[in-house]
């Protein structure tokens, strides 16, 4: 009797999880093709920043290189990862690798304003 017991408990217990609010977690710099199509080889660091903001990832082995990074995990299912990397040399973008997202995120998406019937 206790094992059945114990097995129903364990049963009922299991079908929760799939009523457990999931967290949404975003982290790095949420950079758009708009903002990444403003990079031009030859702008200083200053520039860049003033563009792109400050950097998530600024290496101590590559202080010449910058990484804006973006992921993004919504109702426990994670989103595809961006990544945009600057190399500098003398304080000039001498390459841009990777490229931004298609549009802002769906926190700050404009609200539908199609009418409803």
């Amino acid at each position: 009797m206790r094992l059945l017991a114990s097995l129903a408990a364990a049963l009922a217990l299991s079908a929760c999880g799939s009523l457990v609010y999931k967290i949404d977690i975003q982290q790095g710099n949420y950079i758009t093709e708009d903002m990444a199509s403003k990079l031009k080889v030859g702008m200083s660091k200053a520039e860049v920043r003033q563009a792109l903001g400050t950097p998530l990832l600024v290496d101590a082995f590559h202080a010449n290189q910058w990484d804006y990074y973006f992921s993004n995990v919504r109702n426990g299912r994670p989103e595809p990862v961006s990544r945009l990397t600057i190399v500098f040399k003398d304080e000039k973008v001498v390459s841009i690798a990777g490229k931004g997202r298609a549009g802002p995120p769906a926190s700050i998406a404009p609200p539908d304003t199609t009418p409803r019937r």
